[in-house]
């Protein structure tokens, strides 16, 4: 193993080693160590094959940057090799393989890229036949494209999402960001910052630098208790408002800071020669990571380019690290400042001149050599300080305009005033010095803008910037000069783009895909911007850079989702329904009794609860529907404005039907509303769409600003319909204050007072067709009201009754389930609804739509349909034709022990919807059959039942 001795490796603990396989064989690592730094201390350098030439591609920055270092574990592909830890028997294979790693079968790609042009996919794949391309060409591209494997029987993992607010968000934690935060921090402001490292100091922890400025640092941030620090996390973009998504493993901070501080540092650009993707060839930070955090040796023989003095400084550490150091080579006129302590050292500098070529072992598993002009040196790594580009992502995400400065040849970005600001590095300052002093003067502006005042000025004098080596970017005559790593292309690719007349930038990304593959141009958008204003005869800042949006990086499908466990929600009657042998089935995420009894005898049972309930008493748990309170002295008018009804008129103590549509005049939701006073009213909605109708009641009321409170208590309250024609009897039965004789309590009329001891708000309604009596108590009560309802209801033979018999008995009524009878299209009108519309109110969401929608014409409607002496009856979904053409579907269907027969609903033609009307539909095995359309109830039409 090529690992160097302590101090050298900060992140890895020598006293725990771990095993693990690569590609079939066994390696060993230490705790700490990530994929790649304990394949290198291993001398296993090749990570992975490129994408379109299956190139041995290796370590390049160690920044989890490019495509190079993705790599496949058992149940997650892309995994980024330099940026995850090892485990105790990881099991790691390669990814773009044809064959092994080793010997890739697809390696032959490389000596036929001629044939691969830029843009070759665009108009290669006409013949020789009219049908090649779906015959031939696309399957096999389908098999050579993409990256790694998605295991389709990966275990589930965990996920989870957290609100998360503060004054001020900080966004990396490296020199800059931490004297911001530290600074934001003493005067009081509650701060959170975040970094994608497993420690704070970013450079600092991987630099030639003072060790103490990051011990002091450090020191200060953990004495600091307002100020919280998340490592390991990453920010993934910016939205309106100053909300950032913050992802920490599998949990995703959903964060809204008042302010922000991006203090994001720059991205390391890689030199363009030829053969510059071999193994070995790696960035200036890539090395001393190696060697600092994982004390890996990164090479025995190196060339160093130096096109910054970050070369100088990699160059010193190398020498300490033991590598022999072949020559360092600046490609600018004057050496470095620190040239001469360099020479002194033995070491050879080489001015003016840069690294034009590589050359690599056999199959180009290893760099071997490189030539700077007419001389070839041999080495085993090539270290590159070819400059810096500001991570412009997220602060693009923010409003950040792209520029560039042609005298110093840098990237710059500039912010609007407002309330995100730039510090560091990604704003331009590069030296210790500038970037804390910078990230001192963010902190300060960023509290002004919180409100603080009397604040010391900040320092605004800063260490003047270098020019910046700018490359000539022409090309090798061989080509193999990569500019985009993740989809192999070369400089001469995109001149040829620019050649077909592709001249803007974002054609030439469209045309040749550069900047489009997993680090999203982070290390070619540079490059490719001066090779098109070369080629164009512009300047680079003309050009600029494609549009960045977010997300910044690759997220798991699993972390926007959240807990993708589901959610079970048990009434708090649910004992007692397993008591009584209730068959429970969950409905979105409630278990509701669908029956109670035997499975055996599920038919029967589900007929002897519709019968029990038509014939005498019986009762259902509704917890589950959705309840809502609405307060505040403009509760009516909202009311009014959200539903189709009138409600400010409503007197105190009814019950009225509540329909809901949305902006376009789709149904949406239905219950009822119970207006308790003047200034308060009880409003029940479906199971399954509460949480959306609250949502949408603090959407619109967000714009109408009135006077009311919208307040979610499905939790806090039980409900139990109590049905039939003995329902009176039963609660009659129980001490109580509310009468509940017929004229005493009319039909859609509420009561509050105490029944059996337990508070209750009593509303009769009619889902059943019966008289029904809906109570509704504190969930803390709601055991104790069940019980004494078994009890009073024993001399009438009261029964418990399911969600099957429920839905039976509705469909008896011909009432509506939201989502199952209606879709995203249903008016009121195609429901027959006309009379659950207001003519009168001048507002209510969707009144103009289905205004406008009605001047159309109406094409269908829902209606009944009896299938009474059919053979074949169709089910639930079924076509409904008229003239051989789809008209509609059956939407609901069931059978009815009251009537003996099936029924269902069905949207058929408008011109078809008068009762009598004959209806064809076609059944699941494809028979056509015949049935008659049915008025709006198929029992008890004229309502005479539930308003004995």
């Amino acid at each position: 193993m090529t690992r160097l001795a302590a101090p050298y490796g900060s992140r890895i603990d020598r006293t725990q080693p771990m095993r693990f396989t690569f590609e079939g064989k066994s390696y060993e690592g230490f705790a700490g160590d990530c994929i790649a730094s304990a394949l290198a201390a291993s001398d296993q350098w090749v990570l992975s094959r490129s994408f379109k030439y299956h190139r041995p591609r290796g370590i390049m920055t160690m920044a989890g940057a490019e495509a190079n270092t993705l790599v496949q574990l058992p149940s997650e592909a892309n995994v980024p090799a330099d940026l995850t830890p090892i485990w105790e028997g990881m099991t790691v294979t390669a990814q773009n393989v044809n064959g092994s790693l080793r010997n890739d079968r697809d390696a032959i790609m490389d000596r036929l890229g001629r044939f691969m042009p830029v843009g070759f996919y665009y108009r290669t794949f006409m013949g020789p036949r009219q049908d090649s391309w779906l015959r031939f060409w696309e399957p096999m591209i389908r098999r050579k494209a993409g990256l790694g494997i998605v295991d389709t029987r990966a275990p589930h993992l965990s996920f989870d999402k957290v609100d998360l607010h503060c004054d001020l968000l900080v966004v990396g934690a490296g020199p800059a960001g931490l004297a911001a935060a530290i600074a934001a921090a003493q005067t009081g402001a509650d701060v959170v910052q975040c970094d994608e490292n497993p420690e704070i100091g970013g450079s600092l922890t991987y630099r030639r630098c003072d060790p103490g400025v990051l011990a002091s640092l450090r020191a200060a941030a953990a004495g600091l208790a307002n100020l919280r620090v998340m490592t390991a996390t990453v920010c993934n973009g910016w939205y309106e408002d100053n909300w950032l998504p913050l992802i920490q493993g599998n949990r995703l901070y959903r964060t809204r800071a008042h302010e922000v501080i991006l203090a994001t540092g720059a991205i390391e650009q890689p030199a363009v020669f030829r053969n510059n993707d071999l193994p070995g060839i790696m960035t200036v930070g890539a090395v001393q990571r190696l060697m600092q955090h994982y004390a890996v040796k990164p090479g025995r023989r190196a060339v160093v380019l130096a096109g910054n003095d970050d070369g100088y400084d990699a160059a010193f550490d190398l020498i300490e690290a033991g590598v022999e150091l072949a020559a360092v080579v600046d490609p600018r006129q004057g050496a470095g400042s620190s040239a001469g302590e360099l020479r002194a050292r033995g070491a050879e500098i080489i001015t003016g001149a840069q690294i034009d070529e590589a050359a690599g072992t056999r199959g180009n598993k290893h760099v071997r050599r490189v030539r700077v002009g007419s001389r070839w040196m041999d080495c085993d790594l090539v270290v590159m300080a070819a400059g810096s580009a500001p991570a412009w992502q997220v602060p693009c995400h923010a409003g950040a305009k792209v520029g560039y400065d042609e005298a110093t040849a840098r990237m710059t970005l500039t912010l609007p005033d407002g309330a995100v600001h730039l510090a560091g590095a990604v704003a331009g300052r590069t030296g210790l010095s500038s970037a804390m002093a910078d990230g001192r003067r963010a902190a300060h502006e960023a509290l002004h803008g919180l409100g603080h005042s009397d604040l010391p000025n900040a320092s605004s004098e800063f260490e003047p910037e270098a020019v910046a080596w700018a490359q000539k970017l022409t090309g090798h005559e061989k080509g193999r000069d990569f500019v985009d790593f993740d989809e192999d292309l070369q400089v001469k690719d995109l001149q040829n783009a620019i050649k077909e007349g592709y001249r803007e930038l974002e054609l030439v990304k469209r045309f040749s895909t550069v900047g489009m593959g997993p680090s999203q141009g982070r290390h070619s958008a540079l490059a490719t911007a001066r090779i098109v204003a070369d080629a164009t005869d512009r300047k680079v800042g003309q050009v600029g850079v494609t549009t960045a949006r977010p997300p910044t990086g690759p997220e798991k499908l699993g972390v926007l989702a959240g807990h993708h466990e589901p959610l079970e929600r048990r009434t708090a009657l649910h004992a007692r329904h397993l008591a009584l042998e209730a068959r429970m089935k969950p409905i979105g995420n409630w278990w509701r009794p669908y029956y109670y009894g035997p499975e055996s005898r599920s038919e029967r049972l589900i007929h002897e609860e519709v019968a029990a309930v038509r014939d005498g008493v019986g009762m259902l748990d509704v917890s589950t529907l959705g309840k809502l309170e609405i307060r505040g002295p403009d509760a009516g008018a909202f009311l009014d404005r959200m539903y189709t009804m009138a409600h400010a008129n409503q007197p105190v103590g009814r019950v009225r039907y509540c329909l809901m549509l949305n902006e376009m005049g789709t149904v949406i939701d239905d219950g009822v509303a119970y207006r308790f006073a003047e200034d308060q009213f009880y409003v029940t909605a479906t199971t399954g769409a509460v949480a959306r109708v609250q949502a949408d009641m603090l959407f619109w009321n967000a714009q109408w600003r009135l006077k009311v409170d919208v307040l979610n208590v499905t939790a806090g309250f039980s409900g139990i319909n109590v049905t039939g024609p003995k329902a009176r009897d039963v609660l009659q039965a129980l001490e109580g204050d509310i009468d509940f004789a017929r004229d005493a309590f009319p039909y859609l009329h509420g009561r509050q007072g105490r029944l059996a001891g337990v508070p209750v708000h009593s509303m009769r309604i009619g889902f059943t067709g019966e008289v029904s009596f809906e109570l509704h108590c504190p969930s803390s009560y709601a055991v104790a009201l069940w019980d004494a309802l078994v009890a009073a209801g024993k001399p009438y033979s009261l029964r418990p009754y399911g969600l099957e018999a429920s839905r039976i008995m509705r469909l008896e009524k011909g009432h509506i389930l939201i989502g199952q009878d209606t879709d995203a299209l249903t008016t009121p009108d195609e429901l027959g609804f006309g009379w659950a519309v207001s003519k009168k109110k001048p507002f209510f969401v969707g009144k103009r739509s289905i205004e406008m929608r009605a001047n159309l014409g109406e094409s269908r409607r829902l209606v009944g349909l009896s299938f009474e002496g059919l053979r074949n009856v169709p089910g639930e979904s079924c076509l409904v034709l008229r003239g051989g053409n789809l008209v509609g579907q059956v939407t609901s269907l069931g059978f009815s022990p009251t009537l003996g027969h099936h029924i269902a609903l069905a949207y058929v033609h408008i011109d078809d919807a008068a009762p009598g009307s004959r209806i064809t539909v076609k059944c699941r095995d494809g028979e056509l059959v015949e049935a008659p359309v049915v008025g709006h109830a198929f029992f008890d039409p004229q309502n005479v039942r539930q308003e004995l």
